[in-house]
């Protein structure tokens, strides 16, 4: 659904990403005229639901202060990337103008500034649109420990939503903004995306700042961002990862670089507590991995699975107790009683014990750490069961548990994740994976989720109106739209994204084509016919595949001259993939140089000799 039709139909906003919210302010859209008309549909919408997502929907005056301000900037000529796009905010991180209750009436307070994470986004033009329901004080997987109501999943009532940040994931999954920002401090990030069918990323701790979020483990705990597929999350991340001087917890980005991931660790005994259907979502999404590509290597989880449990059995409940625990002593009737009961157990342990269990995580994470030198990522199911509500409210403590059996052990290690949607489980229900890696590699797990996301066609949501996906193209580029090459501008400036390097079936033949600025070649594929008589006429060459969104896939083709054009070509592993071919009579001027394996070995060469 395009922007401009969405508006004709008065549901603007519902539904789009954020391409799609800067198409619409391009087509001549202003913020002052959707965000209003988007806050009254969440409004009505949220109405007739009773969802519970919302514990604060901002005002028409409080979009109307914010939009004043974005106004001023673009006047200034400031930088605005993300500007007019509405966004959430889980209600433990201050925004200025809104309360911060942390889902507990009686602890709200008035902020006079807004959280780090929310200036930098604020700064880039994200309007916020209100501040999301969670489990209280950012305690529980679950999303129902909330005196504002539990949330209710975006995709059946009767399951749960996942937690903590289960106002911020619903919002995303209903298409009512086009991200969000949650907290992830045992995997309250992580958990709600894969129950709503979207994505989830937790960074590296440290890499956005916690300064303005009302603390759970101040030393682990991390904000996350929501989004409707991972390239938006890349580009939040962009803007909101930035050290903070003013948070003794925030580190300096060293992001680590040119990293492929390629070898995926999977547990040798999984345990699925019963849900039969999850384990089989799992199995499915394992061959998936393998059809694309990736090596899985069964692993043993142990050292991973003790190090979860250590969260809630050790030093780390004390902390909790450090942040609320003499709030939640007072006993007031909006403190859920599950979450006070867990964080009154932090005022049991010694200096002692805090001191034992450090050391163990130490060692833990040293095994952990081994782990890395023979795999590049984990590749794991986000949960091992999807609980009902009845299920939860019957064992809440213990289902709680068993959902953190991927998530807990997270942060204590120092890894960063990113939660994606897979396909829908047997029963309809949302399924999705996490991939994990150490610090600083979201560079590329956000490549490892575009390869993901490309390949893998995936129902839509229940949202609202409007299209969740960031539909898109994989193009497979032969030369002059290489990486570093003169015209990968024309890639880069539609915000394609750079999948893999690759190789072409052995059935292709390349030349370099006479009188072209700058230097191109032609593709051409060699007749069934031919290989029959002569298989050597074909050759495998190097190709890489970007990732495009139809509308930009639109207008890149229609820059591409003659003699080129976009076929469809066929990969060395049996995939078949849009990429560039050259019509026949175009070879007869041109020099043929498949000898050379790739355009860039071609380009090197000639460069040499001159």
């Amino acid at each position: 659904m395009s922007a401009t039709k969405s508006v004709e139909q008065k549901t603007a906003g519902l539904g789009w990403n954020i391409k799609q919210w800067a198409a619409a302010y391009r087509q001549g859209s202003e913020p002052v005229e959707l965000l209003p008309l988007l806050r009254e549909q969440i409004a009505a919408l949220e109405a007739d639901a009773g969802s519970s997502v919302w514990i604060q929907l901002g005002t028409e005056q409080q979009l109307l202060a914010q939009i004043e301000n974005l106004q001023a900037k673009r006047a200034n000529g400031d930088s605005l990337p993300l500007y007019g796009v509405p966004f959430a905010v889980k209600d433990n991180i201050d925004v200025a103008g809104f309360s911060t209750t942390a889902a507990c009436p009686e602890f709200a307070y008035q902020p006079t500034e807004d959280a780090t994470a929310v200036h930098l986004l604020k700064q880039a033009g994200a309007i916020v649109i209100g501040k999301t329901n969670l489990d209280q004080f950012a305690t529980g997987l679950v999303g129902t420990r909330s005196p504002y109501g539990a949330v209710k999943n975006s995709f059946n009532s009767d399951y749960i939503s996942g937690g903590s940040s289960s106002g911020s994931a619903v919002a995303v999954a209903k298409g009512y903004v086009a991200f969000a920002l949650g907290t992830d401090t045992a995997g309250s990030g992580r958990v709600p995306a894969g129950f709503n069918h979207i994505v989830g990323l937790k960074a590296s701790v440290g890499a956005i700042s916690t300064t303005g979020v009302v603390p759970a483990c101040r030393s682990l705990d991390c904000v996350s961002i929501f989004a409707l597929n991972s390239l938006d999350a890349e580009r939040v991340f962009e803007v909101a990862g930035r050290f903070d001087r003013t948070d003794a917890y925030s580190r300096s980005r060293t992001m680590i670089r040119n990293t492929r991931i390629q070898r995926l660790a999977i547990p040798t005994e999984a345990p699925w507590f019963g849900d039969d259907t999850q384990a089989a979502a799992y199995e499915q999404a394992c061959e998936h991995a393998e059809a694309l590509g990736y090596e899985l290597v069964k692993t043993d989880f142990s050292p991973l699975f003790e190090l979860a449990n250590l969260l809630y059995q050790g030093p780390w409940v004390a902390e909790r107790y450090a942040a609320v625990g003499e709030f939640l002593a007072q006993d007031l009737p909006g403190i859920n009683p599950v979450v006070k009961s867990i964080v009154a157990g932090g005022i049991n342990g010694t200096a002692v014990d805090a001191f034992k269990a450090e050391y163990r995580r130490k060692d833990l994470v040293r095994k952990i750490d081994a782990l890395f030198t023979d795999i590049d990522a984990l590749f794991v199911p986000t949960t091992p069961r999807f609980p009902t509500m009845t299920e939860v409210n019957a064992e809440p403590v213990l289902v709680n548990s068993q959902l953190g059996t991927y998530t807990n052990f997270v942060n204590l290690a120092d890894l960063c994740a990113i939660a994606l949607p897979a396909k829908l489980r047997s029963d309809g229900l949302p399924f999705g994976i996490t991939l994990i890696a150490p610090a600083w590699h979201e560079i590329a797990l956000g490549q490892f989720a575009a390869h993901w996301q490309a390949f893998m066609t995936l129902p839509e949501a229940p949202v609202l109106l409007g299209n969740k996906s960031d539909e898109s193209i994989v193009v497979a580029v032969v030369g002059a739209h290489l990486t570093g090459m003169p015209l990968n501008h024309q890639l880069t400036s539609r915000y394609a994204t750079l999948l893999e390097q690759t190789l072409t079936a052995n059935k292709y033949q390349l030349y370099a084509l006479a009188n072209t600025v700058p230097p191109k070649p032609g593709l051409v594929r060699v007749s069934d016919s031919a290989l029959a008589q002569d298989s050597t006429l074909g050759n495998q060459l190097i190709v890489e595949l970007w990732r495009i969104d139809l509308a930009g896939f639109g207008s890149f083709v229609a820059e591409i001259p003659q003699p080129l054009g976009i076929g469809t070509l066929e990969l060395a592993d049996g995939r078949l993939v849009k990429g560039f071919i050259c019509e026949p009579e175009a070879v007869a001027s041109a020099t043929h140089i498949s000898e050379f394996g790739g355009w860039r070995a071609y380009i090197k060469h000639l460069n040499s000799t001159k």
